[in-house]
């Protein structure tokens, strides 16, 4: 069955993790074995070969680069303009991955309706994988003027924040109002039609971002709080308000968001238990706040700073996404319901909003 992935750091991946997500994953991993920069190193999922082996045809892929201040525990860059820059640099390579016939970007529903019919009916070498450009945080937006050419670039969805306080917005771990840069920005993004991500808004960013945005809106990876307590998750309110908006939630794969109590460095998918059916428990929970499954995608996240050492245990692979389907059905779900979680509720979703 086609996967839609709603969440892919690739160009972060290829342009900080330094891998060319165009090799086997094997010789990733084994380029990587003695390196101790990164906690996922020799650890990944993720490469071009394996989203082929599983059929993920389609996904959202971020640009992403975080503005810090001076003495900052989180990795960024001092300056907006240093952070344009670094997102540009990512959009360089997605270009040169479409020259190589690797990604083709997708910007409108007619490119969208096409791209699954060449995933239907061509055979492997001559389907290249399609992605829809988003930006993971807007710190990089220095002016209005530089989300409209990022927009004439491809960009189609865009988060206000990431970790922390940001320019526009507060994020995972921090709490605040909505600023006036975030306000701002909110008004060119509706002009532009641009979908708004959700994901990673504090508390009462969520709420003033709703209030203000009349737009289409998703929230790209996430899991559901009342399972696993903290802000990075999504209440049973906020669900509700995503779903009376007709909005998507993308379900993360991360380990530390799929069970609670997940001790960095020293939990392990194992010890914890962490499985397939752990991710399903989300999804019962957003189908019954719903009454069906139409709000629910994937959002994976997978090579998101994290590897097969924070992943359910299944998951060695992106190709392993395919698991999910007689995981789902042994817990009850349709075929229909299957088919829409992993595919079709995100690309309808895309065909209504992409234009």
């Amino acid at each position: 069955m086609l996967i839609f992935d709603a969440h892919l750091d690739l160009a972060m991946n290829a342009m900080e993790w330094n891998r060319d997500l165009t090799l086997p994953l094997k010789t990733i991993r084994r380029r990587e074995v003695n390196m101790t920069d990164k906690p996922d190193r020799a650890k990944g999922t993720v490469c071009f070969p394996e989203m082929h082996r599983g059929n993920i045809g389609l996904c959202t892929a971020t640009l992403i680069a975080r503005f810090i201040k001076p003495k900052s525990v989180m990795s960024g860059w001092f300056s907006q303009e240093q952070a344009w820059a670094q997102v540009q640099g990512q959009l360089a390579w997605y270009k040169e991955m479409e020259r190589k016939n690797q990604l083709i970007q997708i910007t409108q529903k007619s490119q969208l309706e096409n791209h699954l019919k060449v995933w239907a009916t061509k055979e492997e070498e001559f389907r290249p994988i399609g992605y829809i450009l988003s930006l993971e945080g807007a710190d990089s937006i220095v002016s209005p003027d530089h989300l409209e050419i990022l927009h004439s670039q491809g960009l189609r969805a865009i988060g206000l924040s990431h970790y922390g306080v940001g320019i526009h917005a507060f994020g995972t771990d921090s709490e605040g109002r909505l600023p006036k840069k975030g306000k701002e920005l909110l008004k060119k993004v509706q002009e532009l039609g641009i979908i708004l991500d959700l994901t990673h808004l504090s508390d009462k960013c969520f709420y003033d971002a709703l209030d203000l945005y009349e737009g289409p809106l998703w929230a790209s990876h996430h899991l559901c709080r009342i399972i696993t307590p903290h802000n990075r998750q999504l209440s049973d309110d906020m669900i509700k308000q995503i779903i009376e908006r007709k909005g998507t939630i993308g379900m993360a794969f991360d380990a530390w968001m799929v069970t609670p109590n997940w001790i960095r460095g020293y939990s392990t998918p194992k010890r914890k238990k962490v499985t397939l059916d752990k991710v399903i428990d989300h999804m019962l929970h957003i189908a019954h706040l719903a009454g069906n499954t139409n709000n629910i995608m994937i959002g994976s996240d997978l090579d998101g700073a994290f590897g097969y050492e924070q992943t359910p245990v299944e998951i060695k692979s992106i190709a392993d996404l395919q698991l999910l389907a007689p995981a789902m059905s042994k817990r009850g779900f349709t075929d229909q319901e299957i088919e829409g979680v992993l595919w079709k509720n995100g690309v309808n979703f895309l065909k209504e909003h992409l234009d």
